[in-house]
């Protein structure tokens, strides 16, 4: 099972719940935060990356809160983990053996590119899709 890291889990979270509920206007951090179940002190440094990469935009005022910076269609899982990953993030380790750094790091190197191609190829009109069949089974479906 592929692991993110937590800030990229949170962020594409944030701008999937963004995707999902910003019909009646700017979404609040705190409602998205409560819906994740993050707690909002962590959840607003990684919203600020997202507004800094446009894939967010911060509305100001009582009612504000965060809309799309671009449409969904646009917007990558790839795009959002970009945003929030650091240099060092992404940084190799120089140490270890001598196939650790000749075969290992070529094998990670490689899953990373073709994660990040499928990640590429997903977006978040994609999800919103996917979220409105689950939301229109469940009315459909008996309790």
């Amino acid at each position: 099972m592929l692991q993110l890291p937590k800030k990229v889990q949170f962020a594409i979270e944030a701008v999937l719940d963004v995707a999902v509920h910003a019909g009646g206007g700017p979404v609040k951090s705190v409602d998205i935060a409560h819906r994740a179940g993050i707690a909002a002190r962590y959840l607003e440094p990684v919203l600020r990356e997202l507004v800094h990469a446009g894939i967010l935009r911060g509305v100001r005022g009582p009612a504000g809160g965060y809309e799309l910076g671009r449409a969904a269609a646009q917007i990558s899982l790839g795009d959002i983990a970009r945003a929030v990953s650091s240099p060092e993030d992404r940084r190799e380790s120089r140490g270890g053996s001598v196939l650790r750094r000749r075969i290992l790091q070529t094998v990670w190197r490689e899953l990373e590119e073709q994660t990040s191609r499928l990640m590429d190829g997903v977006t978040m009109e994609d999800l919103r899709e996917r979220a409105s069949a689950t939301t229109r089974r469940r009315r459909i479906s008996p309790p």
